[in-house]
């Protein structure tokens, strides 16, 4: 198969990237997702809290799941001082130690408030006592000499607000920003459903295609989203670290590296025959792979799917990221592009009513 991204497909990822989507907040990114699929598919659904699922064969009674997520970490006003200055709570796992000199939007009725994080220049800090970044000392600068000049802005307590930084290109062939983790996701099986559409592929049972929402927050998007759909089976993207970079411990994280493939993960919550057929056809298609151990859990909407509705044969396929949680977050356009002919070939190897039991 010849490259798979072409430049309308990078053209809405860019947009698709640099659309704020914060966790509880995704319904603008929702819609470019669904707008760009929509000549894909054959029918859609939205549930209560945003979660998008776009459905070929909405008729067949065997349900496959392919799923990403469309949240991204962010932090809500909490507390605005006398002074007019901000302080913060995460809304999903904020680095704190990144934050300080960031730009930064906070998003009210009125539109986007621009602010920065603000920090104590080297001139006036003491290298015996200075302290590292925290929670409870990183602050939002919009300003502003007062609470009320905060206030007439638009800003309160409950806020969201999101980092500026947007999508780059490194050297051709790294993908850079902010919520790589995991809108990507949200991109790869985009495009699956535009390549099963462009080859005419006719697939013998159902295919949702969801872009769940919360999972930033506790797996909550996918939690919702598997009790309405009901499916047979799950197969999830997601990321995980590129453990080559500097200051990572492998013998604690792994050995995963991008550019070396998608990582297919073990773990209880992995459906083992399901991931021998990912395993299978990773090796007959002769697509690069990568294996990683999640033990208790993968910490992704896997664990929800699978330990839903009587148990739901899932798997994890991850794209290897750098700097996971910052706004430079980056990928290797190959890794991408494999984890799109791993799914969508895998799609193919799979039967109506493909039975995944270990015993019979």
């Amino acid at each position: 198969m010849k490259n798979i991204i072409n430049s309308k497909s990078e053209k809405f990822l860019q947009e698709y990237l640099n659309n704020p989507s914060p966790t509880g907040f995704e319904s603008k990114g929702q819609k470019i997702w669904l707008d760009y699929i929509k000549p894909y598919i054959d029918d859609y659904l939205v549930d209560t809290y945003g979660t998008v699922v776009g459905v070929i064969n909405p008729n067949a009674d065997y349900k496959v799941v392919i799923e990403a997520h469309a949240d991204e970490i962010s932090w809500f006003v909490h507390y605005i001082t006398n002074d007019g200055f901000i302080y913060l709570k995460r809304n999903g796992g904020s680095d704190h130690q990144i934050a300080p000199s960031k730009r930064v939007n906070i998003h009210t009725k009125k539109g986007l408030v621009k602010a920065v994080f603000g920090w104590p220049a080297i001139h006036t800090r003491t290298a015996a006592t200075e302290k590292p970044p925290k929670l409870d000392n990183i602050f939002l600068d919009c300003g502003c000499g007062s609470k009320r000049e905060v206030e007439k802005l638009g800003v309160h307590v409950g806020c969201v607000v999101t980092y500026e930084d947007e999508f780059m290109v490194l050297n051709k062939n790294y993908y850079v920003g902010r919520a790589l983790d995991n809108r990507m996701g949200g991109f790869m099986i985009a495009e699956v459903a535009r390549l099963l559409k462009k080859n005419k592929v006719k697939l013998p049972f159902g295919l949702y295609i969801t872009n769940s929402v919360q999972e930033e927050v506790g797996l909550r998007g996918a939690q919702m989203i598997t009790e309405t759909i009901k499916p047979n089976v799950a197969i999830v993207t997601d990321v995980c670290h590129d453990t080559g970079t500097p200051m990572i411990d492998k013998k604690k994280q792994g050995d995963t590296a991008c550019g070396k493939g998608p990582t297919l993960f073990y773990g209880p919550a992995v459906q083992n025959n399901l991931l021998d057929l990912l395993i299978t056809t990773a090796e007959k298609k002769k697509i690069p792979f990568q294996r990683g151990a999640a033990s208790r859990a993968t910490g992704t909407d896997t664990d929800a799917f699978a330990y839903s509705i009587g148990g739901v044969a899932s798997a994890l396929i991850s794209l290897p990221l750098r700097y996971m949680h910052t706004t430079v977050e980056a990928v290797h356009k190959n890794d991408v592009e494999n984890v799109i002919r791993l799914i969508y070939e895998s799609l193919q190897g799979i039967k109506n009513n493909h039975d995944f039991r270990y015993l019979r």
